[in-house]
């Protein structure tokens, strides 16, 4: 049992979505401790060599070089002052530095499926390449405003690519929201600008539109990206509210070199990171929130649409390290 659930009681929920995340970071603890147990079989003490293993099984899930070596230097320095003596003793000493480390990290002002007090309609601009799981990460996001009395209306404006604007209307029929399209090859700042405005006349709650989702290294992409900005902007001065940056764990070291294009190109405010329940590369999270100075708002820990989670780094860090089979 982890050490959040001996300190607070859960809803019902709550519980629920505990065991999901717990079962989505399966595959990354499983690997993790592995590892970790490998790395400390037969010592009495955390030294160099338990420190290199360490390091090793950190990279392996995928926490990112600076993240570890950052980490392992917290490491050091608490090791330096005292010694501890077996798995026990480290486990808790790197779920308190992890955690630290996280808490250092920024958080989303409002983590919430809710929609923040005066900015109604919400507007979240949804980037990320092809294959990220945008748009059910879309259909998802829609679900839960939805299930949290939200009136959603989605945007396509994906309209490079026919199954995108297919695969947004399947997920538009199956949470039951409203949906602007239009033909493909369309502009697709005009698909922004008329959802915004046809989201005002039917004083929806929140506005979500999906962007194109090329590769990142294309230049006319992010010009788009900005085109459609300006054009929202037009409608509404202060909007979008939000730009949410889809990431996929399972890619592990790839997904931060998306992140720093898209970063890099465009004023993103949130991440998204999804798949996390079908790897052992769930570090990412780690390496992410530590790397960048943009909030992880959600994870997606499997296929459910309740499965899409507000980030919570106790909750995470809690599972990470729950020793229960």
């Amino acid at each position: 049992m982890g050490l959040f659930d001996k300190l607070f009681k859960r809803t019902k929920e709550q519980q629920e979505q505990k065991e999901a995340l717990e079962q989505g970071l399966k595959k990354t603890k499983e690997g993790f401790f592995t590892k970790l147990t490998k790395a400390i079989a037969g010592k009495d003490k955390v030294d160099e060599e338990v420190l290199d293993e360490l390091e090793n099984a950190l990279v392996s899930a995928d926490v990112g070089v600076d993240t570890t070596v950052a980490i392992i230097d917290r490491i050091e320095n608490r090791v330096s002052k005292d010694k501890y003596l077996g798995i026990s003793e480290l486990n808790r000493i790197l779920q308190e530095e992890i955690m630290g480390m996280l808490t250092e990290a920024p958080s989303s002002e409002f983590a919430t499926f809710d929609v923040p007090a005066g900015k109604k309609p919400y507007v979240i601009l949804v980037v990320g390449v092809n294959g990220v799981g945008k748009t059910t990460t879309i259909g998802k996001l829609a679900y839960n405003f939805k299930k949290n009395r939200k009136s959603v209306l989605l945007g396509a404006a994906d309209t490079f690519r026919a199954a995108a604007v297919d695969q947004l209307t399947i997920w538009s029929e199956r949470v039951g929201v409203p949906i602007v399209k239009k033909e493909m090859g369309s502009d697709p700042s005009s698909v922004a600008f008329d959802t915004v405005q046809s989201g005002i006349a039917r004083e929806s709650d929140v506005i979500i539109i999906d962007t194109a989702g090329r590769l990142h290294n294309k230049a006319y992409l992010m010009d788009e990206l900005g085109k459609i900005r300006r054009v929202i902007n037009k409608k509404m001065p202060d909007a979008p509210h939000e730009v949410l940056l889809v990431l996929d764990g399972s890619t592990g070291q790839n997904a931060l070199e998306q992140a720093k294009h898209f970063t890099a190109a465009t004023d993103v405010t949130a991440i998204a990171i999804t798949k996390l329940d079908g790897t052992a590369k769930g570090g990412v999270v780690l390496a992410i929130a530590n790397q960048f100075r943009i909030p992880v708002k959600y994870i997606g820990v499997g296929e459910k649409m309740e499965d899409l989670q507000i980030f919570n780094k106790e909750e995470f860090v809690d599972s990470l390290f729950s020793l229960e089979k």
